[in-house]
């Protein structure tokens, strides 16, 4: 896993599909993609390994989700993170996204407005858009270049009694905050107080760089009375996106109810024979291949820290395998940056736009590739910036 040893990005479809590709960078040639949050390395062989032996079983019918799924999981938390399930409620959704949207759906009402700290994940806004919600925005402030949350700022939205719900966003995409214990406890107490519940997008668990240790919302919100559902699963840990479902956690037998109706109507728990057999063996697989792959992020985070050049800063990075970087000492605009990113740098990266209007002048890149990989975005950012 270190060093240059791994896959190519270009062993993604749709890294090669020019049309996928110049859909979103338009004019550049040759491009590096670093831009989705996949890991671009090879894969746990367990998982590997259990996927071939599915496949090979010959028979690709109904099957009923063993109990042994949802416990290697837990088994997983309980070793990984210290965080056991006694007392909470565990339900199987096919994606981060489907269970936000059930989620909103069930705990809010048309109108209501649901809290967003942009900078953030893509999809929150449109997810609440779609389900005629608003978006109240208490945007991520910035002190000493570290991100933090407007604790403030985040009172007063939960405090209007039009904002019934807040997506939290633990650890953060794209800044790359893991929220220390203080901090998540302060935003349950908060959204207690004011009837808030908070949605945890927790996807990017696992991926934690020393010192930096995860906290489950669940926990730093125990005994403060706040409303709370939590997503998870091994989607982004061991790059599974395209096969594996995704687990909603809740405390609340109220939550978890709304969430099994709904669940039930729209047939949501219907099973993928192949996903089945991925999740289990990715939470049963030896945690040296994820020590392996952080050890590779910490890596490509310090060349990049050392790497880049004058006018382009990597933001403190905690957790994720993305690296938010800071271009605005560069003074494009938003048409500008994407432009020379794609055109001049030659690198496709998820414009800090598409986070939020916040995250004009930065840009996202997935780090966890090989080493060569970032060498050589860091070789095209330089020869850009220089010319």
């Amino acid at each position: 896993m270190r060093s240059g040893e791994g896959v190519s990005p270009a062993m993604n479809p749709q890294f090669t599909d020019p049309e996928s590709l110049h859909r979103h960078y338009a004019g550049g040639e040759e491009l590096l993609p670093l831009w989705i949050a996949e890991p671009y390395v090879d894969l746990a062989p367990e998982v590997t390994a259990a996927l071939e032996s599915r496949a090979q079983q010959g028979w690709y019918g109904y099957e009923t989700r063993p109990t042994e799924v949802i416990g290697a999981f837990w088994s997983w938390m309980n070793k990984r993170h210290n965080w056991g399930h006694v007392g909470l409620q565990t339900l199987v959704s096919p994606s981060v996204g489907t269970s936000i949207g059930v989620l909103i759906e069930q705990l809010t009402k048309p109108g209501d407005g649901v809290i967003l700290q942009p900078p953030v994940f893509t999809d929150f806004k449109p997810l609440v858009l779609a389900a005629e919600r608003s978006v109240a925005p208490s945007a991520l402030v910035i002190d000493d270049g570290r991100y933090r949350m407007d604790l403030h700022d985040l009172a007063v939205k939960a405090a209007n009694p039009d904002n019934t719900a807040l997506i939290l966003c633990n650890p953060h995409n794209p800044v790359g905050r893991v929220w220390t214990r203080d901090e998540l406890s302060a935003v349950a107490e908060i959204c207690a107080t004011h009837g808030v519940v908070v949605i945890a997008d927790e996807i990017h668990a696992d991926l934690n760089l020393s010192p930096h240790a995860f906290t489950p919302f669940a926990v730093a919100a125990a005994d403060t009375g706040v409303r709370w559902a939590a997503l998870h699963g091994p989607i982004k840990t061991f790059g599974l996106a395209g096969v594996c479902d995704t687990l909603m956690i809740t405390a609340d037998e109220q939550v978890a109810t709304l969430f099994e109706t709904r669940r039930s109507q729209l047939h949501l728990t219907r099973n993928n024979v192949f996903g089945l057999a991925a999740f289990e063996a990715a939470y049963r697989a030896n945690e040296a291949w994820l020590d392996g792959l952080l050890e590779l992020v910490a890596a490509n985070r310090s060349v990049l820290q050392s790497g880049l050049p004058d006018g382009v800063e990597l933001s403190p990075m905690e957790g994720t395998y993305l690296a938010w970087l800071d271009f605005r000492a560069l003074g494009m605009d938003v048409p500008q940056l994407s432009q020379w990113l794609a055109e001049d740098a030659r690198l496709a990266l998820s414009p800090g736009h598409w986070f939020g209007r916040q995250g004009a002048g930065f840009a996202r890149m997935t780090i966890a590739a090989p080493t060569s990989q970032i060498e050589d975005a860091i070789e095209r950012i330089t020869h850009a910036v220089g010319k």
